[in-house]
Order: C-alpha cells, then sequence, then structure tokens
C-alpha cells in the first residue's frame, strides 16, 4: 500500500464522528472493547465495525488476553495525517499571500479613466 492510500484510510477513518469520540477515549489510555463502547447506543456490531475501520488505518491495536480484547490508540498515523495537513496549509498560507499582495497592488494603481472609451 502506497503512503497516499494508507493516508486516504487514515482520513477516512477520522471523517466519521463516532471514530473521532473512540480515538479521543482511546487517547486517555488503552481500554477494553466494552469500555470503548459503552457511550454509544449502538450494537456490538456496528461498534465492531467502527473499530475495524480504525485498525485498517493504524490508528488502533488489539491485543487479546484471556477474554479480554484491549485497544490501543497509535499515534504514528494521525501524526503522519497532521504533517500532510501543515505541509499543505503553508502552500496555501503562501499562494493567500500572494494573492493579498495582489490585491493590495491594485488598489494602490490609479484606475483607468478610460473606461467610457472601452463601452463604444
Amino acid at each position: 500500500m502506497t503512503a497516499s492510500d494508507h493516508l486516504s484510510l487514515v482520513f477516512a477513518a477520522l471523517a466519521d464522528p463516532t471514530r473521532r469520540a473512540i480515538l479521543s477515549r482511546l487517547a486517555r489510555g488503552p481500554a477494553t472493547v466494552g469500555e470503548v463502547a459503552a457511550p454509544f447506543a449502538m450494537s456490538a456490531p456496528a461498534i465492531s465495525q467502527h473499530l475495524k475501520v480504525l485498525e485498517r488505518a493504524g490508528l488502533i491495536t488489539r491485543t487479546t488476553q484471556a477474554q479480554w480484547r484491549t485497544l490501543t490508540m497509535e499515534a504514528e498515523p494521525l501524526d503522519q495525517a497532521s504533517a500532510w495537513v501543515e505541509k499543505h496549509r503553508r502552500e496555501w498560507d503562501l499562494r493567500l499571500d500572494s494573492l493579498e499582495a495582489h490585491l493590495k497592488t491594485m488598489k494602490t494603481q490609479p484606475k483607468n479613466t478610460n473606461s467610457q472609451e472601452a463601452g463604444s
């Protein structure tokens, strides 16, 4: 899988508010599936689907000890997504700064008084 494909999985996983809430919970520390599922009014299969999406994106890992399944958040994919956003934010900021400079230049230039001639 290429880096951009993996980044797509991360952004797709983050697009859902339930998955973001799960990650927020796991940011405080590892938890069991039951602990993660408790605040949500949804079926166990629905929670399981959300966890699979997060796991496929590399945002969580599962460990099993006896009958307990513990979930842990993985920060690296979030760091990669953040780095991508930051890189593009710098590019967008440069473009906006350039546009702002151009608009300021346009405001300070004398207006063309021959606008009537252009219409005839």
